[in-house]
């Protein structure tokens, strides 16, 4: 349905109700709403039962290059911007923006910021949204933070956003501003909790939280294995998510040469910066690189994987991250092996290899030894998106 078949009516809002964050309008600032579900659109989801989110696709964190990717994703984007704001679930609106990818001349803030606020107040004004949230998962929205007539404004933040390779001019100063503007600033990682707090006395820590329900299918033995994964030699060491620089691909090519006999599954599109070690790890006979699968097929892979992995290269980048995939590894009750990141040494079933050959070494080690899945599942089950949510409604209401 486009915003122009909404027209909302003021008795068709959601009802008001008591309450943090229930019977409001919520403008939420996250990645592509097409993107594969991350904390973002869990998080969003829980709170469309009971509140309408405009929901604004990604403004652009990093500059363009030449690049066939880049280029294909900005003529999407172009695209998309003609599209009329579409609910495409109950409650979830959104909105594809157009912006300039620079933010390091004051010319062209100015230019972002007026375009941005002119869009996003007519989709306001379409659906009737009054009294709204500010809720920002992605720090270039301190282009607009405080010019939407937003009556709190909330900055989620769940990366060192500044760390990630190309990031674009200016960036650091529109997140530090949207730092200081925030009535309250939540981080995902006990790293980003101590070096954001600094710029705002309201900043609280909330780890991750999972999709229990739908990863637990991978333990009740019902799902039919993909056939791509189906028949391959075990042990089947596996990967899901995001293939990017952070990604430490010489580990998985030696967790390759060590394990010859059993299979190294990569589920996940992969990144420009990726393309060679991709290409050379596909020549890897017991290396299995199968792409980018819908979000609904995950649990049937994690069900063939005998361990999962997270190898993740040890950098600013990552000793701040709190990757979602291990807890959903864990819901899916499988063994998990990770590199040194703090946010899994809070997570009682995941075991940690410091160096390459140690982490090797644990990946024997949960073959040899692997708990029961549904005990592993179990032991997540509490880690809810629902409570998430909870604990955020806490800290609004507490300070209050």
């Amino acid at each position: 349905m486009t915003v122009n078949a909404v027209k909302v009516k003021k008795d068709e809002r959601v009802a008001p109700q008591s309450g943090a964050l229930r019977g409001r309008d919520i403008v939420c600032f996250s990645h592509d709403w097409t993107g594969d579900p991350l904390s973002k659109t869990h998080l969003m989801r829980v709170l469309a039962r009971d509140n309408r989110i405009l929901w604004v696709n990604a403004l652009p964190n990093r500059m363009p290059t030449a690049a066939a990717k880049d280029v294909s994703r900005i003529a999407r984007k172009l695209r998309s911007f003609a599209e009329p704001v579409r609910e495409v679930e109950k409650n979830i609106f959104v909105l594809n923006p157009l912006v300039i990818p620079a933010y390091g001349n004051d010319a062209v803030v100015s230019l972002n910021r007026k375009l941005l606020v002119r869009q996003i107040r007519r989709s306001m004004r379409r659906l009737g949204f009054e009294n709204v949230v500010n809720m920002a998962f992605n720090p270039a929205a301190g282009l607009v933070a405080g010019n939407l007539g937003e009556t709190e404004l909330i900055y989620y933040c769940v990366d060192e956003y500044t760390a990630f390779t190309g990031v674009a001019a200016g960036l650091k100063e529109l997140e530090e501003e949207l730092f200081r503007k925030a009535d309250i600033v939540i981080v995902s990682a006990e790293k980003l909790l101590e070096s954001k707090a600094k710029f705002n006395s309201e900043t609280h820590l909330i780890r991750h939280g999972t999709d229990w329900r739908h990863f637990r299918k991978a333990v009740d033995g019902k799902l039919e294995l993909p056939a791509d994964v189906a028949d391959l030699p075990q042990p089947i060491i596996g990967f899901h998510g995001l293939i990017a620089d952070w990604v430490d691909l010489e580990l998985v090519k030696k967790i390759a040469g060590h394990f010859s006999q059993g299979s190294v599954v990569l589920v996940g599109k992969h990144t420009i910066e990726t393309e060679g070690q991709i290409a050379e790890l596909r020549s890897v006979a017991n290396v299995h690189i199968l792409g980018r699968k819908p979000y609904s097929e995950l649990p049937a892979y994690c069900a063939a994987f005998d361990v999962a992995i997270n190898p993740f290269v040890i950098n600013e980048l990552t000793l701040a991250a709190n990757p979602l995939k291990v807890r959903e590894y864990l819901a899916a009750g499988l063994p998990v092996v990770s590199t040194d990141i703090p946010e899994v040494r809070v997570l009682a079933d995941v075991l940690v290899g410091e160096t390459h050959a140690k982490f090797i070494e644990k990946i024997e080690e949960a073959l040899a030894h692997p708990k029961p899945r549904a005990a592993v599942s179990d032991a997540i089950r509490a880690e809810s998106w629902e409570a998430k949510v909870d604990e955020l409604r806490k800290i609004i209401e507490e300070r209050s």
